[in-house]
């Protein structure tokens, strides 16, 4: 019989091993059909229980991803519940598998309760701009295109991510929010609504003739195709300034026609005012004027427009190629003739650039003398 040399300590039957000695493989034998009568239970139930959790944890995510699909929530939010989803349910199925083999599992909560704590407090912000990231995204106060105001800030929503929301400006600046800023703070949608009110502050003189003044600043609104009817336009007195009676006026629109009728109402209601006579008070200045001439230095020189330098974007061989391919001609003695010139314009390209190399190796080395 063949034998193999064993030092370790085994319990079975009433028999106790310890030490080196020799064991026969029907020792061998017997010693694993004890360790499955104290063992394979546990881990055929441990293997039962991953393979049932883990196809319930893959139904439970597709039942989830067809609800988020449902709903108007974006993709990047989710994408990112469904990640965090899939990470509880693997955790708790693990602690389920070592708990069914007898390990025990106070201390392993009790670890993972206290890595959660520390690495929460190490990332406090990014967790709490995640947080508002998901928040924006399920509630959804604004969506990509509209214009918004955020903490001050005013633009067009360019995107929305998980930690940051970034918006352009009417002069085209990027500015970018972190989402605990955007979520704690006042958020106005110009563009959630269809129709907005525009809103005008004009200021007359005190001898105007104010029925006139109201008449005008409502022709002005009715006569621009794009101002609403119903609501009426309004006009009226506001306020009596110490030099000026300031009448405020309003009219509704669609939201994407707001400066439109802005800017047309502002430029006509001042030419119609200077027709009908009506005066626009102004802060008066007192000029005195001088008798000593001034001579200003200038400097003699005319203007020239020096064009940008501007870096040609980088093509790949292969459109270079596409783009030779389509200027060649067509007909094979031209064709040849071209190819030459081609190979030719190439040689006196390489021929420069070494000539220009070597130029510029011998700048360096009259430099360093």
């Amino acid at each position: 019989a063949s034998y193999i040399r064993y030092n370790a300590k085994a319990d079975y039957g009433d028999k106790t091993l310890q030490g080196e000695r020799n064991m026969s493989w029907s020792e061998i034998w017997e010693a694993m059909l004890n360790f499955f009568k104290t063992s394979g239970v546990a881990l055929v139930k441990a293997l039962l229980i991953f393979i049932i959790g883990y196809v319930v944890i893959r139904v439970v995510l597709v039942i989830l991803k067809r609800i988020f699909r449902k709903t108007k929530m974006q993709t990047v939010a989710q994408n990112f519940l469904i990640s965090l989803i899939r990470f509880a349910l693997y955790l708790i199925l693990i602690i389920m598998i070592l708990a069914s083999m007898g390990v025990e599992i106070t201390g392993i909560v009790a670890a993972l309760a206290s890595a959660g704590l520390a690495i929460g407090l190490a990332l406090q912000n990014s967790l709490s701009n995640i947080a508002s990231g998901i928040v924006l995204m399920v509630a959804q106060p604004f969506k990509e295109g509209d214009y918004v105001s955020l903490n001050g800030q005013e633009g067009k929503v360019k995107n929305v991510k998980i930690l940051t929301t970034a918006i352009v400006s009417l002069d085209n600046k990027l500015i970018v929010l972190p989402n605990s800023v955007v979520a704690n703070n006042t958020i106005i949608n110009f563009s959630n609504r269809k129709q907005r009110r525009v809103d005008f502050m004009f200021s007359v003189a005190y001898e105007s003739d104010i029925q006139l003044v109201r008449e005008t600043v409502l022709n002005v609104m009715k006569s621009n195709g794009k101002v609403l009817l119903k609501p009426e336009p309004f006009c009226s007195i506001k306020v009596f300034n110490s030099s000026s009676v300031d009448l405020f006026a309003y009219c509704w629109c669609d939201t994407e026609d707001y400066w439109d009728v802005f800017f047309y109402v502002m430029d006509n209601v001042f030419n119609e005012f200077k027709r009908n006579g009506i005066t626009i008070p102004y802060t008066q200045v007192e000029v005195r004027m001088r008798e000593d001439k001034v001579k200003m230095p200038v400097i003699d020189r005319q203007l020239e427009r020096v064009e940008k330098e501007r870096q040609k974007e980088k093509k790949s061989k292969f459109d270079e190629f596409l783009e030779e391919f389509e200027k060649a001609p067509s007909n094979k003695k031209e064709f040849q003739e071209w190819k030459e010139q081609r190979k030719k314009e190439k040689q006196e390209k390489a021929e420069k650039r070494k000539q220009q190399k070597l130029e510029k190796q011998q700048k360096k080395q009259k430099d360093k003398k």
